[in-house]
């Protein structure tokens, strides 16, 4: 590393308490990893700095030569390296990150989960002694993990059938979450049900659209295609999506199941994502699209 390289990184770090090097700017990030710090950091209100370490090569490469952290992003807190991604989650998890900004850990109400008798029963089957847990992770996004482990000495416990261990962070999004586990046409598997998930689009399988039309459910499917491909090929019940019927979508109650599709799922995902915007709340997007229909429901849909 080139001696002013290594200067610009010290007077940085002397320059602010907080300091992360990341790819892309707070309001930018451009890597998933530096998005979720940021998240992390902006959840606890605490100023920080930033440097793009995209923007200056030298201090890319610089940065984990200082600190002999090989990954990016890295967290610095008065001039001490703190670690990345993976670290500061944990630490965020257990209020370790908190004492180490000086923020005040604020006390963490442990959440009320419900965990079916068939769950707990598959949960416990996989405990191996009285020491371990099933630990339940929600990450920023409402991703949920399942895993079993150790209890830690920060751990949030609920007793639900099993025993269920939170960091922090999960503990705070969890409230009023449901853990069954049902049966899927790839077998057997939990589903997680948590109220606080903001919408988004969901994935619908063919068989699945199907057995809605079956049970006489009122689903709206929209073809987000274009009227060339629509002429090969169609869904019975589907509606080409032109001005007027977008018109149509945003005159509908934001309750309504509305379902896209496309030719395989791309196209339709993102006519999905836009409605979502529009404040729907049961948005879904044809898994695999009318190819997928075709294979796997009507075989004399053309395929193309």
């Amino acid at each position: 590393m080139e001696e002013s390289t290594r200067q610009t990184i010290q007077s940085t770090l002397e320059g602010n308490d907080v300091v992360l090097f990341m790819k892309g700017t707070p309001a930018a990030p451009r890597c998933g990893f530096s998005a979720q710090v940021v998240q992390i950091l902006g959840s606890l209100g605490v100023p920080y700095s930033t440097v793009d370490v995209l923007s200056n090569p030298e201090i890319r490469e610089g940065i984990k030569e200082f600190s002999n952290w090989p990954t990016i992003p890295q967290l610095y807190v008065r001039r001490e390296f703190v670690g990345g991604c993976d670290i500061v989650k944990e630490m965020y998890g257990s209020g370790e990150l908190e004492e180490k900004l000086g923020v005040e850990v604020a006390e963490v109400t442990p959440p009320k989960i419900t965990v079916t008798p068939r769950a707990a029963q598959a949960l416990q089957s996989a405990l191996e002694s009285p020491e371990e847990g099933v630990r339940f992770e929600v990450d920023a996004k409402f991703n949920h993990g399942l895993s079993i482990g150790p209890q830690q000495p920060k751990d949030i416990v609920v007793e639900a059938g099993v025993k269920l261990l939170l960091d922090r962070a999960s503990a705070k999004r969890a409230n009023g979450t449901v853990i069954d586990y049902v049966e899927t046409p790839e077998g057997s598997a939990f589903k997680i049900d948590n109220p606080n998930e903001p919408p988004k689009v969901r994935q619908i399988a063919p068989r699945d659209l199907q057995q809605r039309f079956d049970a006489g459910e009122k689903v709206e499917l929209f073809d987000v295609r274009s009227p060339a491909e629509r002429e090969i090929a169609a869904i019975q019940g589907s509606r080409l999506l032109d001005r007027d019927v977008q018109q149509y979508i945003l005159g509908l109650s934001k309750e309504t199941p509305i379902v896209f599709h496309c030719h395989h799922g791309s196209r339709s995902q993102q006519a999905a994502e836009y409605f979502l915007q529009q404040g729907f709340k049961n948005v879904q997007n044809l898994a695999g699209g009318i190819d997928a229909w075709s294979v796997e429901i009507d075989p004399t849909v053309p395929r193309y």
